[in-house]
């Protein structure tokens, strides 16, 4: 269920930023933002810090680019089902709520990581991540915002019940994301992963449906 991007946000991280946000993303997920160092994020990759002082001046610095590159996965692959219109709105939704919970769980430790940016605010006050913060609030608000258009298509046809399109996205996007933290990717499999994410489609497809008179 991806295609292309015709709005990127950001660009992809380079092949040696890449390593270090996958060991750095692994390296807070088991620790935590505040005790994870530096040290930890080098050790993990088995390199120096060195390697990661390279490209980052900061933990803080790796940390947005881990909740970027997470945001990002999340509109690369939402965004395309979200403007297929050649689908309608109810079929679009299960579609995309289906998707994000795959990625929930496929990219454990890049979205769980993403899903604590509420950690961001404890973060330095360096004009560069000031600005990487400002990405990620324009990030998440566009990303909600193709669920709540789709929302609205169904609520004009008279497949949804009149809710408010914003409103309804922040209890869906909770229980989508809340997967990333209780999911543990060394015990689940494909047909596990297949059938949590049915679910949740079903689930919250269910709940915005209008009900038979």
């Amino acid at each position: 269920m991806t295609a292309d991007d015709n709005e990127p946000v950001t660009r992809p991280p380079a092949p040696g930023r890449r390593d270090i946000l996958e060991a750095a993303a692994t390296a807070f997920t088991r620790g935590g933002y505040t005790a994870t160092t530096i040290d930890d994020i080098a050790r993990e990759m088995g390199a120096t810090k060195g390697r990661v002082y390279h490209y980052y001046r900061a933990k803080a610095d790796v940390f947005l680019d881990i909740v970027t590159t997470g945001m990002q996965e999340l509109i690369d692959g939402v965004q395309p089902i979200a403007g297929n219109t050649g689908l309608d709105p109810a079929t679009r939704l299960w579609r995309m709520a289906h998707h994000h919970a795959g990625l929930m769980m496929t990219r454990n430790s890049f979205q769980r990581v993403a899903m604590r940016a509420v950690e961001m605010r404890r973060l330095g006050e360096a004009p560069a991540q000031q600005q990487a913060l400002e990405t990620v609030v324009a990030m998440r608000d566009r990303y909600e915002q193709l669920f709540a258009d789709v929302i609205d298509e169904g609520r004009q046809a008279g497949v949804f019940r009149d809710v408010d399109s914003r409103l309804a996205t922040k209890p869906l996007l909770g229980a989508l994301n809340w997967i990333s933290l209780w999911y543990d990717p060394q015990r689940g499999d494909y047909n596990t992963r297949q059938r949590v994410a049915d679910e949740y489609a079903d689930f919250i497809l269910g709940g915005l449906r209008r009900s038979p008179r």
